[in-house]
């Protein structure tokens, strides 16, 4: 019995290795300057400039000008009016929690019961993930990735994605809680043909569950602040800086009733919101700008999901927000799909939004909703030394050719799996 078990680990282990690491090694520290030079910088919070140059030093933006000059010993990259943009930032998934979905080994995403405001998503991030380099070949060079799970899932983590462990991956940890808001719908589907009083009455009791919790974790803040607790309990003591300001509420949320009833939460306890989700939030999105409201959209690609509703309810969905004046940023939930955000960004702009405004989605607005929009987001002398380089057009298909990656001055390689199976079959005689 003890030999069937080792050999069947042995198989298990030689089958899912293979998809646990890359071979990619990280960039090292920047050690000289690195002068990129005849450019098209789109700098996210400051316009466009047109044939500049930006310098990198230490890790950080130096400077950025036209003609500047290149400081004794730095490396001179000349792109010949290449578009050069700040690190792409693709905001709640599971990227680095999962490898392969049908192996439950390499999945990480999510922790049993219904409590778990203590769990932290960088713990179980892999670094050594073979998705990782994929999605930051598409210009991608930060993560936030949040746990799931059945009510309050735990905290998310900003990584960025070029590194060897968790740790040198980790920009900020327990950036926000994750909630995942009870379902508001009584309308039967093929995985459930409950009546609709009966799916009324588990929606009632989920939403009063998660509201107990509340009251639970609010009990246990007060007492704590009043010096009453005898003891500590980790599940509602990460939540004291929820009820303090200091960590905002991620929602996760796609129904207009389910945004509604997490707003009045919100404005009960005084909680920094944000929308995760945010299907209908086109439908209130200025009651969500005066409430200072963010949204996180996740379905930049969505299809109708009621028939009254227009084909290109979606596409439309970020010209809506952006008019209303409500600080959104755009993401695909999941893991390896983070990749196509870029291009759902494209999508938005043939539907309303500016180019500038789209590149703000995925840069400085999801910086400013993660909270490190002093340190990432945009090009300014002074923030992280983090741009992707693209032949053309960044959100266009046909122009879209991420070129070359710095984060943090460190000159990152662009090399997936993806390419190398490109490279190994383009290769392959015909039979």
């Amino acid at each position: 019995m003890n030999l069937n078990k080792s050999l069947i680990s042995l198989l298990i282990a030689a089958a899912v290795s293979p998809a646990l690491a890359h071979d990619i090694v990280p960039g090292a520290k920047q050690t000289a300057p690195v002068l990129l030079t005849d450019a098209t910088i789109h700098t996210a919070t400051k316009g466009v400039l047109e044939n500049a140059d930006l310098l990198m030093v230490d890790g950080k933006i130096a400077a950025m000008g036209v003609d500047l000059a290149a400081p004794e010993g730095a490396k001179v990259v000349s792109l010949q009016g290449k578009h050069l943009y700040p690190g792409l930032i693709a905001l709640a998934n599971q990227l680095g929690l999962i490898e392969i979905e049908a192996v439950r080994a390499t999945d990480d995403t999510s922790e049993v019961t219904d409590t778990n405001p203590d769990i932290r998503a960088r713990i179980a991030y892999n670094a050594d993930s073979e998705v990782i380099p994929t999605v930051r070949s598409n210009g991608f060079s930060y993560s936030l990735v949040y746990p799931k799970g059945r009510a309050l899932m735990g905290q998310s983590s900003l990584m960025q994605l070029d590194a060897w462990t968790w740790q040198d991956a980790t920009v900020t940890d327990a950036v926000g809680l994750h909630i995942n808001w009870p379902s508001t719908s009584t309308v039967a589907n093929w995985w459930n043909h409950k009546k609709p009083e009966e799916m009324a009455k588990e929606n009632a009791k989920a939403l009063q569950k998660l509201k107990d919790y509340f009251v639970q974790a609010k009990a246990y803040a007060d007492a704590e602040a009043a010096g009453l607790n005898k003891g500590v309990d980790s599940r509602w003591q990460a939540m004291i800086p929820v009820f303090k300001g200091q960590r905002p509420l991620f929602v996760h949320a796609d129904d207009l009733r389910q945004i509604k009833q997490a707003m009045e939460l919100a404005k009960q306890y005084q909680l920094k919101l944000v929308i995760v989700g945010g299907r209908d939030s086109w439908r209130m999105a200025n009651e969500l700008a005066a409430a200072n409201v963010a949204v996180v959209f996740t379905a930049p690609y969505g299809i109708p999901e009621r028939d009254d509703e227009a084909n290109n309810t979606a596409f439309q969905t970020p010209a809506l927000l952006q008019k209303a004046g409500v600080k959104f940023a755009l993401s695909l939930d999941g893991y390896w799909d983070t990749r196509n955000v870029v291009f759902g960004a494209g999508q938005a702009i043939s539907y309303g939004l500016t180019r500038e405004q789209a590149l703000a989605a995925v840069t400085i607005n999801a910086a400013q909703i993660a909270g490190v929009a002093d340190k990432i987001g945009s090009l300014e002398v002074g923030k992280a030394a983090t741009v992707v380089v693209s032949d053309g057009d960044i959100f266009d298909y046909l122009t879209h050719k991420v070129s070359a990656m710095w984060i943090d001055g460190r000159e990152v390689t662009l090399n997936d799996r993806n390419k190398q199976l490109h490279h190994k079959y383009s290769q392959k005689p015909a039979i």
